[in-house]
């Protein structure tokens, strides 16, 4: 199952590149549609948001959540825990096929969001910081 359109960009040498996000796995923190802006080599803790090629279609790549690391690879989760295709089906993934951590979503602007009043709300919630959740590895391996 696709989680980033496959025009995800990398400009050039610069560590940072934009992402569109497809699919439900990473609902409620990500949505179809959104824009991601990834750091490209950043480390990675556990509770990070990462973008990584599928281990088994490395031409798809995919946004989860690093829930613990395991050996040399991570485990990863979405987390919606009805959409699956993370680590509970492909297993660890290994260190190479990740990609960066995203740090920023952005939702764009609907078309019913037309009035002054939509559109001050749209601006004062479309671009937040994508955090880490600190207890996610606990939290996530529960499952």
């Amino acid at each position: 199952m696709p989680e980033l359109s496959q025009d995800a960009e990398r400009a050039g040498a610069l560590p940072f590149g934009v992402a569109e996000v497809t699919g439900p796995s990473m609902v409620p923190t990500l949505r179809h549609g959104d824009r991601l802006l990834v750091h490209y080599g950043a480390r990675i803790r556990p509770g990070c948001v990462i973008v990584l090629r599928h281990p088994f279609q490395q031409d798809l790549l995919v946004v989860k959540r690093a829930a613990e690391r395991r050996g040399d690879g991570w485990w990863v989760l979405g987390d919606n825990r009805y959409a699956g295709g993370d680590s509970t089906d492909y297993g660890v993934v290994p260190d190479e096929l990740v990609l960066g951590r995203v740090r920023l979503r952005y939702r764009p602007r609907t078309p019913d969001q037309r009035s002054p009043l939509a559109v001050v709300g749209w601006a004062l919630s479309a671009a937040r910081p994508v955090l880490s959740v600190r207890s996610a590895s606990r939290r996530l391996r529960a499952r």
